[in-house]
C-alpha cells in the first residue's frame, strides 16, 4: 500500500546571494558585526529615528541591538542587512533588503546626526543597483509613514511609485500609523543602472 503525501512541495524563491560589500564615493556598506551593537543602540535610542520605523521598539538599548544582530550576523538569512559606515568605519545606519512573504522589501534608517547630507540616497541607490544586477526581474517593495515626506521623496527620486495606503502598528509610537506603500518595478531598476 502506497502512502499519499498531503504535503505540498514548498515553492522555491530566488535569493540574492551572499551579502556584498559595496563602496560608494563616501560610504562603505558592509555586513554587520556584533561590535556594531553600541552604535546601533545609540542611533535607535533616538525617538526621532525610531518613530519612523514600524518594527523597532522604544526605548531601544544595547540588548535590543544584540537580539537583532545575532541572527543577522549568523549568515543564515537570505536578506541583505547592510551596515552603512563612513570613512572611519563608524556605523551610522542600515539599508536592508528583506525577503518577507515571498516579496523583497527595502528598509533603511540613518543616525539623525547624518541626516540631510545625501548619505541615505547614496546608500539606497548603491544597494538597489547591486541588487538589480543579481535579481534583474525582481520588484522591490517598500513604504513610509505618511508623516515622513523626506523618505517618500528619496524613494520617488529612485523610481519608487505609490501603490497604496494602509494602517500599520508602530512599536515605537505604540499606535497605528498611516503607511504609504511603494514599489520599484524591475525595469525601473535596470534603466537607472544603465
Amino acid at each position: 500500500m502506497n502512502a499519499i503525501s498531503l504535503e505540498r512541495p514548498k515553492p522555491t524563491v530566488a535569493t540574492a546571494g551572499s551579502q556584498p560589500i559595496i563602496t560608494t564615493q563616501r560610504l562603505t556598506l558592509r555586513a554587520h558585526r556584533l561590535s556594531d551593537a553600541d552604535a546601533i543602540a545609540e542611533s535607535l535610542s533616538d525617538f526621532a529615528v525610531t518613530r519612523m520605523l514600524a518594527r523597532v521598539p522604544a526605548p531601544y538599548d544595547r540588548q535590543d541591538a544584540l537580539d537583532w544582530l545575532v541572527p543577522v550576523t549568523a549568515g543564515r538569512l537570505p536578506d541583505w542587512q547592510m551596515a552603512i559606515t563612513n570613512g572611519d568605519d563608524a556605523h551610522i545606519g542600515v539599508v536592508s533588503l528583506e525577503l518577507r512573504h515571498g516579496r523583497w522589501h527595502l528598509g533603511y534608517w540613518l543616525n539623525r546626526y547624518y541626516w540631510r547630507r545625501g548619505y541615505m540616497t547614496e546608500a539606497v541607490a548603491a544597494t538597489l543597483e547591486r541588487f538589480s544586477r543579481r535579481m534583474p526581474e525582481t520588484m522591490v517593495h517598500s513604504g513610509v509613514f505618511a508623516d515622513n515626506p523626506a523618505s517618500l521623496r528619496l524613494q520617488e527620486r529612485l523610481g519608487f511609485r505609490m501603490t497604496g495606503c494602509s494602517e500599520i502598528f508602530s512599536f515605537a509610537r505604540n499606535t497605528m500609523v498611516t503607511h504609504v506603500e511603494t514599489a520599484l518595478k524591475p525595469d525601473t531598476l535596470q534603466n537607472q543602472s544603465a
